[in-house]
């Protein structure tokens, strides 16, 4: 299937790992060029260089997308170097977890800032550029724990939660510019913040962290958890042409594990 966004710019938050970096590997594998934002750049250089290997233009900036001065950073780092901005993802932001008794409000704030507020930023930022062409495309990643909270869960969960509104919103405000935002939901994804979290787990149990990774798979109807890469190919598709009548959508990624209907 060609997905239509050969020679398109993409503009990819938290990038350097993860589901991002998997999002920049498969937009610059369908042609895309890519502007990828994140904090550490020795990752940053190493995906830029897997990307480029594609054939696409392919740079990296570093900044704090917490606060509004490294949202404009990156933006305009992004069209310097390639000319505009028609494919954002959203995905920076990792929160901290507690339990919600003992929970400063400041850690839900901090999420807020980078996750929330960060994301409806970089959207404000690049619409007029996807204006401008009469051609649009925002996917945010959200996250499951918006719609679950827990006792734990409690700056993942708002912040997630956020963004769950902040692109209905958005998607009613520019859906008649040929502009689609939408959401994906992943669960248990095999990241190296859910193999850090994983291995806390192993080494206090005193078992390898592949027995816990397995485990909190089988918790599953899939079975197992999810590849950075599976989630990086939605997001794509979300991205592509081919989507052209998808707006505001939810796609939740858990391997079933969401109980609510719809």
């Amino acid at each position: 299937m060609d997905l239509g966004i050969h020679g398109k710019r993409a503009l990819i938050t938290g990038g350097s790992r993860g589901i991002g970096r998997a999002c920049v590997v498969e937009l610059a594998r369908e042609g895309a060029d890519v502007c990828v934002v994140g904090r550490d750049a020795t990752l940053l250089a190493a995906v830029v260089s897997e990307a480029a290997s594609f054939g696409v233009r392919a740079v990296s900036v570093a900044a704090d997308l917490s606060q509004f001065e490294g949202c404009k950073a990156a933006f305009d780092a992004c069209v310097t170097a390639l000319g505009g901005v028609d494919i954002l993802i959203n995905n920076a932001g990792a929160a901290t977890t507690g339990p919600i008794l003992d929970l400063p409000v400041e850690a839900i704030q901090d999420a807020m800032n980078l996750k929330s507020f960060g994301y409806l930023r970089m959207a404000q930022l690049c619409i007029p550029s996807m204006r401008a062409n009469g051609w649009g495309r925002i996917v945010n990643i959200a996250g499951g724990a918006g719609t679950s909270p827990t006792a734990g869960n409690m700056p993942t969960s708002i912040a997630n939660a956020a963004v769950l509104n902040i692109t209905r919103a958005l998607s009613d405000a520019v859906a008649k510019d040929n502009i689609l935002v939408n959401v994906i939901c992943p669960g248990l994804t095999n990241t190296d913040r859910a193999r850090t979290l994983a291995r806390g787990q192993a080494e206090r149990r005193g078992v390898d962290v592949e027995v816990v990774v397995a485990e909190m798979g089988r918790s599953l109807p899939a079975r197992r958890i999810a590849e950075p890469e599976e989630v990086a190919r939605v997001a794509v598709f979300l991205a592509s042409e081919a989507a052209s009548y998808v707006h505001g959508s939810s796609i939740y990624m858990d391997g079933g594990a969401r109980r609510a209907t719809p």
